[in-house]
């Protein structure tokens, strides 16, 4: 558990292996992170085994210290959270921060001894005794979201150990945590603008808006009219109603990927539509599977224990202050529960170690791999991760989706040839999103495009099956 003082306990690892397909081709251990913190890793060789680089390393995954098969990090279960609005009102303030403490003091009454040592670096250590115990001299690496930080306090405290390195998806080294999150709700908020520039080139279509203000302005006024009377949901009684709120969310949360555009026009279209009456059943259930495949994953006490590692503000008004100004100017997504306070805002230990100083020193060049519009490690993240490390930086342009191995081409196939070949992709190298939904702009065509003759359910289910919309976190 404390590897400065290995007296004061044990805990489990659990490990999973997928030996090479090709055994003469086999070029050493690849160690699968998909991010988190928290994230479950046991299924990542199978989730892999279709990609080239089964064929030439032993795929090994873990569940991090605390989570799944490993010893668990558990908190008691706590009162139901109030509500976390994109939007709070100045009244809601002292109940999110309320139940933010509430929160911390469940967390520590349950695993209050082991807390303090479920943090990065000590999972980077508990990689090095699994590299030993595959008896192998170094490893390879393949990291996703908060496993790109992982792999780089890996390469920082073991840099002779490491052979070969891709961070997915970078987290920004100097945002750990707080302005992490805050700047998820701007990467929403840049998501959606994008959507409605391209949606404003086809007002004929949509009309919505002929120009970016004009869609933002409707988008604006739908909001506005939910959040007065919210249409029910069409599905069973309990569902929650589509307010303002379901809106923010919705907003945020598909526009990230290009080719669910089209159908997301759609979908607000037939909520405009539905204000003051009721939504098609169509669009309800395209609704709620859309929802269904892009909701944020949900993680153990070790998310909150991974993310207090750093240091937070501990006067509430800093929070307060924020959420005043992203409900106002980043309100997609999370919005302003992106910068509410949490359990790390009231924080229960001292954490052990300082926070690992990342550099790169003593193991080969790596990789980093950042989307554009990354929605939740933004942009910015990979070139300075690049940076600090001295990597090569893949830019993937017009992308919104995090985490893109196995789902862009082009950046598996510049992995794989680095992974298996050992090639650089260059410095700065390049990739592209996928093509955006095929859609004439405004005067593009003399004709109209026809509507697809799906419905709006079917093209949802489709969409998710073809483009793995689920978020790999």
């Amino acid at each position: 558990m404390n590897y400065r003082r290995p007296g004061d306990g044990r805990l489990d690892i659990a490990v999973s292996r997928r030996k090479a397909n090709s055994p003469d081709k086999r070029k050493g251990v690849l160690l699968l992170n998909p991010g988190g913190p928290g994230g479950e890793g046991l299924a990542l060789p199978t989730e892999l085994a279709g990609e080239a680089i089964a064929d030439n390393f032993d795929l090994i995954g873990f569940d991090p210290r605390g989570v799944g098969r490993s010893t668990p990090l558990h908190c008691d279960a706590v009162e139901q959270d109030p509500p976390r609005p994109t939007r709070p009102t100045d009244a809601q303030f002292a109940a999110l921060a309320a139940a933010a403490l509430q929160r911390e003091q469940a967390c520590q009454r349950a695993g209050g001894f082991m807390r303090p040592f479920v943090n990065t670096a000590n999972t980077a250590r508990d990689m090095d005794v699994i590299r030993a115990a595959l008896d192998e001299k170094k490893i390879n690496y393949l990291g996703f979201s908060y496993g790109t930080h992982l792999g780089a306090v890996y390469g920082t405290l073991f840099p002779g150990r490491l052979n070969r390195s891709v961070l997915d998806s970078s987290m920004h080294p100097d945002w750990l945590y707080y302005e992490q999150f805050k700047q998820q709700a701007v990467a929403s908020r840049q998501n959606i603008e994008a959507w409605a520039a391209w949606v404003a080139e086809r007002d004929n279509t949509y009309h919505l808006g002929d120009s970016l203000a004009q869609v933002m302005a409707t988008l604006d006024a739908i909001g506005e009219q939910l959040a007065v009377k919210p249409v029910p949901s069409p599905g069973h009684p309990e569902d929650p109603p589509i307010d303002r709120d379901y809106f923010d969310r919705m907003l945020g949360y598909e526009t990230v990927p290009r080719v669910v555009w089209a159908l997301e026009a759609e979908l607000v279209v037939e909520i405009r539509k539905a204000v003051g009456g009721t939504l098609s059943a169509d669009a309800g259930k395209a609704l709620a599977a859309l929802a269904k495949a892009t909701a944020p994953a949900t993680v153990n006490g070790t998310y909150q224990a991974v993310i207090c590692e750093a240091d937070w503000p501990t006067d509430l008004n800093v929070y307060y202050e924020q959420m005043r100004i992203f409900r106002d100017r980043y309100p997609y997504g999370r919005g302003a529960s992106a910068t509410e306070p949490t359990e790390c805002t009231f924080r229960s230990f001292t954490p052990p170690e300082r926070i690992t100083d990342l550099k790169r020193k003593g193991y080969p060049t790596g990789v980093v791999v950042q989307a554009e519009f990354d929605p939740a490690t933004q942009y910015e993240g990979g070139p300075a991760m690049a940076n600090r490390l001295n990597n090569d930086l893949i830019s993937v342009s017009d992308e919104g989706t995090h985490s893109l191995y196995g789902r862009n081409a082009c950046v598996t196939r510049k992995i794989d040839d680095y992974l298996i070949n050992g090639v650089l992709p260059g410095a700065q190298a390049g990739c592209s999103g996928p093509p955006r939904p095929d859609v004439p702009a405004d005067g593009a065509t003399a004709r109209s495009t026809p509507r697809p003759n799906r419905s709006l359910e079917e093209r949802a289910l489709e969409l998710i099956e073809a483009n793995q919309l689920d978020r790999r976190f």
